[in-house]
């Protein structure tokens, strides 16, 4: 009927067929998703402080975590995102948790986009009543932000 050679091919056939369209869940045996996940999600956190060197200093460097504290300590302490050439696809939730100082949010390549617009620029201002809090989404190319 079948030989050994047939039964290992569609065996291997089985596998290969089964990965390619995986989907995995969690708290669920019926994933509707690549990821489906019925219940709560965290997401790493990473508390930066500002360098006290305003805007003539360097940036400090973001390029870990997804959802970010950022305190400045001296008025536009500068934040700078990765290029958004290489995280295609990255989300970043921002927070300046300093009432009284602004953060400077800039990155090491592209342009910053609010959403809905075509205007960019090269940082955006992040203090009380402006943009206190941000997504950012890189779209490969440049960072788009909602807040």
């Amino acid at each position: 009927m079948f030989n050994i050679k047939q039964v290992l091919f569609l065996m291997v056939f089985g596998c290969f067929y089964q990965s390619g369209f995986s989907q995995v869940g969690v708290n669920t045996a019926t994933p509707l998703s690549t990821l489906d996940i019925n219940g709560n999600l965290s997401v790493k956190v990473v508390n930066l402080s500002g360098n006290g060197t305003g805007t003539s200093g360097s940036a400090v460097l973001i390029n870990d975590g997804v959802y970010i504290s950022i305190s400045p300590t001296a008025t536009d302490d500068k934040f700078q995102l990765p290029n958004p050439v290489s995280f295609p696809g990255r989300i970043y939730f921002i927070r300046n948790i300093n009432n009284s100082i602004t953060a400077q949010l800039t990155t090491a390549s592209g342009l910053f986009f609010p959403k809905n617009s075509t205007t960019g620029s090269s940082s955006i201002f992040m203090y009380e009543g402006n943009l206190r809090t941000v997504t950012v989404i890189s779209d490969g190319v440049n960072w788009t932000y909602i807040n």
